[in-house]
């Protein structure tokens, strides 16, 4: 009897957790998807705090290890922060829920009509994505490791600075340095440039001391290289940290980049990942958001609360790109180009 009385024991207790579990799943969370460190974790909290809404967070660090885990459908994600040409491709993929504004009202209301213009560039009408962060892509550097001004691609191929460089762990972040120094596009199909552009990388190859992703922030505080590719709100915060680095965007251009909430077609939590995107683009969590994680943002009413006034006129946060030529944004190169510049990398990266 005591053995039957633990038998029924035990499967209330499991039918009481799995009823549990599904609850949550279904009403009380949001699975979100980002790039790392790419948030305030005290927003996450505050978001918790004043929904009751659960949010489960995990991290990618590119977008090409981001989308297969995404098409695949190994993990039931609500929300993700892919950038504009990858959005492009879940678009054409029909990976993306279209989206209703009158349920994400903030964004309507405040992200900047020029973010909304840029967007079009991969979101047609603006359906599928709404802005989070932009920024440019440019080269960091040491003053006092380096004994001239840093203005060009070109420098990153100087003997000089043998083991001092620092190159982005990225295909298309590193076809483009090699793009824009021959001026060639950096979404560029043609065989002949795509060779120029490969030989030069495994050239350079030698030179570079690590193909990182956030590693170029630690180690240019640290001092640990002269010189590396990085992303413009990486660069801000660096600068907190090490007064002696130095950004610039280099005369050849550069990339104009774009990152945005998405929601999957999919997705299990819809209602919740609406709400997480709309808490996301009210104007006092905008700015707490920016302050922590540097990177621009688009939203113009968090812009608006920024008090530091040097922060708000900063070149490097919210550059004139009037000033600058041969800026482009990447685009979507459909299924043959992606497989081209990935086996091409691949190439390099074997060298």
């Amino acid at each position: 009897m005591n053995k039957v009385w633990a038998f029924l024991l035990i499967t209330i207790i499991i039918l009481s957790i799995c009823g549990c579990g599904a609850g949550e799943s279904n009403d009380n969370v949001v699975i979100v998807y980002n790039w790392g460190e790419y948030i305030d974790p005290d927003m996450l909290e505050q978001f918790e705090a004043e929904t009751g809404i659960r949010v489960i967070y995990d991290e990618f660090e590119t977008n090409e290890t981001m989308y297969p885990k995404v098409e695949a459908g190994a993990a039931e994600y609500d929300v993700v922060c892919p950038s504009d040409y990858m959005i492009s491709k879940m678009i054409q993929n029909d990976l993306l829920m279209e989206l209703n504004f009158d349920h994400i009202p903030n964004a309507k209301n405040n992200i900047g009509m020029q973010y909304w213009q840029q967007s079009e560039g991969f979101d047609p009408e603006n359906k599928y994505s709404v802005p989070y962060c932009w920024g440019t892509v440019g080269i960091l550097y040491n003053r006092t490791m380096v004994d001239e001004p840093i203005t060009s691609w070109a420098q990153l191929w100087d003997e000089k600075y043998r083991d001092e460089i620092l190159m982005q762990d990225s295909v298309r972040d590193a076809f483009m340095v090699a793009e824009k120094l021959y001026g060639y596009s950096m979404n560029t199909l043609d065989a002949q440039e795509l060779l120029t552009v490969k030989n030069a990388l495994i050239e350079q190859k030698p030179l570079v001391q690590a193909y990182v992703i956030d590693q170029v922030r630690d180690k240019m505080i640290g001092n640990e290289a002269a010189i590396g590719v990085i992303y413009s709100g990486e660069a801000i915060y660096t600068q907190y940290e090490n007064s002696d680095l130095e950004y610039v965007i280099p005369a050849e251009g550069t990339n104009v980049w774009i990152d945005s909430w998405v929601i999957l077609k999919n997705a299990p939590h819809q209602e919740n990942a609406e709400k997480f995107i709309d808490f996301m683009c009210r104007g006092d969590v905008a700015l707490k958001n920016f302050e922590y994680i540097t990177y621009s943002t688009p939203n113009d009413a968090a812009k608006a609360l920024i008090e530091d006034e040097e922060i708000k006129n900063s070149p490097i946060a919210f550059p004139d790109l009037s000033q600058y030529d041969a800026l482009e944004t990447y685009t979507y190169l459909g299924e043959e180009g992606d497989t081209l510049y990935n086996e091409l990398w691949k190439e390099i990266k074997s060298y």
